[in-house]
């Protein structure tokens, strides 16, 4: 079976373990965190060494500013989250004689340390880093992998929308094109704060809507996000998130929309949404609903 170590980058997308993108625990990290994130994984991914624990790495700081669009007091309070943030991984161990392949849970920081230059204008201010151990060895097995294209993340202004679309991206080439989570399970997906959003009218409005517009309007991937509820008045028990690959004009304008100024943005994918609403494929019918 193939391993996300073996999987190489290319001018358009980078794998991402399925293990982080699932993690839980993220609800601290802003949207530019999440694409500095994805940009020291994916160097320390290509540079073939993401596996070996006393592995380090030094990357420009000029290149952190362009994938995350910040300044360097921003960029700072970035790498302050991204250091002390604590995530919940679910993993499978490798598998022992007998006894088969254990699903455990994994509880680590993302990084080892960062060391950053003290002058943060100079021209060769660099930001060093590490994994930490036990994660890169937990990385090595792994072998559920999204392709995640930086463009698309770097275009997209929610945390919640950069969580549904990795989520979508690692689910891209199943058998299956829906899944459903429950409710309790999809926030932490998302990475919403505990106790934020707790009624389901303010989740669908705040977090999933926006979400979804954005997913829609800016990759090649098309979702749909279903709230259920036992009963009409009921509080949402569980999500059912339907995915399909765009094709002919949704694929076009989504294309053409990412390359466009962020001005005016919002307006341009609610106008798109609403042109196609009426042509987007019903969720398939799940047994025993």
């Amino acid at each position: 079976m193939s391993r996300t170590i073996q999987q190489r980058s290319n001018s358009q997308d980078f794998p991402k373990a399925g293990e982080v993108i699932e993690m839980v625990g993220t609800h601290t990290l802003e949207a530019s965190d999440r694409a500095i994130l994805n940009t020291l994984y994916q160097y320390a991914h290509d540079s073939g060494r993401m596996t070996d624990p006393s592995a380090e790495w030094e990357i420009s700081l000029s290149e952190l500013r362009r994938s995350s669009h910040e300044s360097n007091d921003r960029l700072y309070d970035s790498l302050q989250r991204l250091r002390k943030v604590e995530v919940t991984l679910t993993y499978y161990a490798p598998e022992e004689a007998g006894k088969g392949r254990e699903q455990r849970i994994f509880m680590s920081g993302l990084f080892d340390f960062f060391d950053i230059s003290a002058r943060e204008l100079a021209k060769r201010a660099t930001l060093r880093f590490g994994l930490p151990k036990k994660l890169s060895e937990l990385l090595e097995y792994s072998n559920r992998w999204g392709r995640i294209r930086s463009e698309v993340v770097f275009a997209l202004t929610s945390k919640y929308a950069i969580s549904l679309y990795e989520l979508i991206e690692l689910r891209r080439n199943l058998d299956r094109c829906v899944e459903v989570f429950a409710i309790e399970r999809f926030r932490d997906l998302l990475g919403v704060p505990p106790g934020s959003y707790k009624l389901g009218a303010d989740f669908i409005r705040n977090v999933v809507d926006p979400a979804v517009l954005e997913v829609n309007g800016l990759s090649d991937m098309g979702v749909m996000v279903e709230p259920r509820r036992r009963h009409a008045r009921a509080p949402i028990y569980e999500i059912a998130v339907s995915w399909w690959q765009k094709e002919g004009d949704e694929f076009r304008a989504a294309i053409q929309e990412i390359k466009q100024a962020k001005a005016g943005r919002m307006k341009r994918l609610k106008q798109e949404a609403a042109k196609v609403r009426s042509t987007l494929p019903a969720l398939p019918l799940l047994p025993g609903r």
